[in-house]
């Protein structure tokens, strides 16, 4: 069993010579108002997420409220073993 010979690998291609990409066309400008257009879309999607996460925490405690108040409820959460309350 020999040495396994090494291919050797294909040169690299240098900037020049590889495809222009889409940020590379764009100007600086475009690229800049892109960047804070992005940047501003993600902030209202964190602003909303809060918005329904804060909604739906006052809709629970709204209803926990009302249970709280409601004695059916009450009664069948409650414990059973009064002997711990005397």
């Amino acid at each position: 069993m020999g040495k396994k010979k090494k291919l050797p690998s294909p040169p690299r291609a240098n900037k020049e010579e590889a495809p222009a990409t889409l940020k590379d066309l764009l100007s600086s400008e475009v690229l800049n108002k892109l960047k804070a257009q992005a940047d501003e879309l993600k902030n209202e999607e964190k602003d909303r997420k809060e918005a329904e996460r804060k909604a739906a925490e006052e809709a629970r405690k709204v209803e926990q409220k009302r249970l709280d108040n409601d004695f059916a409820h009450l009664l069948e959460n409650s414990s059973q073993d009064w002997r711990k309350y005397k």
